[in-house]
């Protein structure tokens, strides 16, 4: 099965050269200079390199961090911070603000904003593979597992980095503790997602699919909920995204619920829960088209017309049209069935 994410940029950042003369002495210290540039160079290459697969990434964030560390954490291993963390400026910009950059002279802001790039190439990763027309099972584990590892990397910096920054985080930047939860939210949400395709493929029983589409509906809420205090000329394109995702998933709920009621003979019922589905299919519509209209960072597309998209509205309709077909059955029972 086919998906379609909303991804926002990438952070961009100004070159660091890391050259410290009269500071860094020795041919042992300029090499670690030396690499580090090189190795930061490289990571950012990455970020943009379309045949970059997890274990370059992988590779090059752990060489690039590894150098890093040492701007941060005391050599000797003790609890003291590096006297080399405040010596080098770093500057980025922000997914959401476009390219007003933040700078910060702190060695842990520049871990933090390369960490915050680093699981936004995993989302961006798992968006290209997801977005395939015919996705092996192989294509849609290592989606799931790109968005649980981008997931991650978002909970660690929000946990054990960002409340280290002796600057706090600007309200409505990348770094508050809204986008993160938000960022956090819709991976697991999106991972989510690739678990239903999975269970509807093997043809599992409705009622457990349906209480996935419930599940992911909420977290697509609660996604929405986090950004619903930002200033809407930054988070409108986002949260129209996170407000349609909700439509469709309840959608599927209320359609996978109704084949569970009518697999009981429950058929008005199963009808009621098939016309839910349909209204929050055609909200989800509405919501597409909004979503293509607004302006601000992101993709412009148009999600109505994607074939993830399509799929659930032929379910939907002809789910309630089976339902409406038994019921009329049950009304008439003298009524030959053909």
């Amino acid at each position: 099965m086919t998906h379609w994410f909303h991804r926002n940029p990438l952070k961009a950042t100004a070159p660091v050269p890391f050259n410290y003369y009269g500071v860094v002495t020795g041919p042992a210290a300029s090499k670690i200079c030396s690499d580090l540039r090189s190795s930061r160079a490289r990571l950012l290459e990455l970020f943009t390199d379309l045949n970059c697969n997890p274990q370059m990434m992988k590779n090059a964030a752990d060489s690039y961090f590894s150098l890093l560390q040492g701007f941060i954490n005391s050599l000797d291993e003790s609890t003291q911070e590096s006297k080399l963390r405040y010596i080098q400026n770093f500057r980025w910009t922000d997914t959401l603000q476009g390219q007003v950059p933040s700078a910060q002279q702190d060695a842990v802001f520049e871990l933090i904003s390369m960490g915050f790039n680093v699981a936004l190439w995993y989302t961006k990763y798992a968006s290209r593979l997801a977005g395939k027309e015919n996705i092996t099972e192989d294509e849609a584990k290592e989606v799931h597992r790109s968005l649980k590892i981008a997931a991650g990397i978002f909970k660690h910096l929000k946990e054990s980095h960002i409340p280290k920054l002796i600057t706090p985080a600007e309200k409505g930047r990348d770094l508050e503790a809204r986008l993160i939860e938000a960022y956090i939210i819709q991976c697991q949400a999106e991972a989510q997602e690739v678990t239903i395709a999975r269970a509807i493929e093997l043809k599992h029983a409705p009622v457990l699919i349906a209480a996935l589409a419930y599940e992911t509906a909420n977290f697509y809420q609660k996604a929405d909920h986090a950004l619903s205090s930002l200033e809407p000329a930054y988070s409108a394109k986002w949260r129209k995204y996170l407000h349609l995702k909700m439509c469709f998933y309840t959608a599927y709920a209320y359609c996978y619920h109704g084949q569970t009621l009518l697999a009981s003979d429950k058929c008005g019922e199963a009808i009621r829960s098939l016309q839910e589905a349909e209204k929050f299919y055609a909200k989800a519509e509405a919501l597409c088209k909004e979503y293509g209209e607004t302006k601000g960072p992101g993709p412009t597309v148009k999600p109505s017309g994607h074939l993830f998209f399509r799929k659930l509205g032929n379910l939907v309709k002809n789910t309630l049209e089976k339902c409406q077909r038994e019921n009329g059955f049950m009304l008439n029972p003298n009524q030959k069935k053909w």
